[in-house]
């Protein structure tokens, strides 16, 4: 099994609910393909840096998992059919990438601001 990030953009004129209802339909298609869902996070709504699709902003998302290569092609046949995807990347992780995201996911990254705030 080799690890593995997406992210994908979907569309702001969702509800809330038909969002989440289609980030549960992409973990959904993960869990189903066997692979472990190591981190999840949604980072809300945001500006886009070029129009797409005429939208200039979309709801974020980003899966960090573990499964076997065969999966990604499912995966991303499954953005493309959904109207709600407006752009998607996945990418595989070497060993510096998940040394990496594991001490973001720590916060070790934010201690300037951090101790900027203090003051």
């Amino acid at each position: 099994m080799k690890n593995y990030e997406t992210v994908f953009i979907l569309t702001p004129v969702l509800s809330e609910a038909q969002m989440k209802d289609t980030v549960g339909k992409f973990k959904q298609v993960l869990k189903d393909g066997g692979a472990e869902i190591v981190n999840e996070e949604n980072w809300g709504l945001r500006k886009l840096a070029y129009p797409i699709q005429h939208k200039t902003t979309g709801f974020y998302q980003l899966f960090e998992f573990r499964a076997e290569p065969s999966l990604i092609g499912k995966l991303e046949t499954e953005y493309r059919r959904d109207e709600a995807v407006m752009r998607f990347l996945t990418t595989t992780l070497d060993k510096h990438a998940v040394v990496y995201n594991e001490r973001r996911k720590k916060g070790e990254f934010n201690k300037k601001k951090e101790k900027e705030a203090a003051k």
